[in-house]
């Protein structure tokens, strides 16, 4: 797996190797669980997260555990703005060292 990581990209930009068609999956963010650490950021070979402060709308959201600890971590969280270009390869999994993302296998034609 770690050679794998070290092969998904690289200074010319090539993309990894992914099993499933853009749009089949979509990563999800834990926001309880997320430091902000940006891990996601540097593997993703799609570019399909970014870390920035957290949503009003998120961060009401949360426990007041939760909210301590997106304080603590400079109210800084992980999102998906290009969570359509997800090819489902899971470096990002594999790379969160809080277990905060998710793949989620979109049903299609379901409403």
């Amino acid at each position: 797996m770690v050679e794998a990581m070290e092969d998904k990209s690289s200074s010319s930009g090539q993309q990894a190797e992914c099993s499933k068609a853009a749009g089949e999956v979509r990563p999800t963010v834990d926001r309880r669980r997320c430091e902000a650490k940006a891990t996601c950021v540097s593997v993703c070979p799609y570019d399909v997260f970014e870390v920035r402060r957290i949503a009003p709308q998120d961060y009401a959201e949360l426990s007041l555990l939760a909210k301590l600890k997106v304080r603590v971590h400079g109210m800084k969280t992980a999102y998906t703005p290009r969570a359509d270009a997800c090819h489902g390869c899971g470096y990002c999994v594999s790379a969160c060292p809080e277990g905060a993302i998710a793949l989620r296998r979109l049903v299609h034609g379901a409403k």
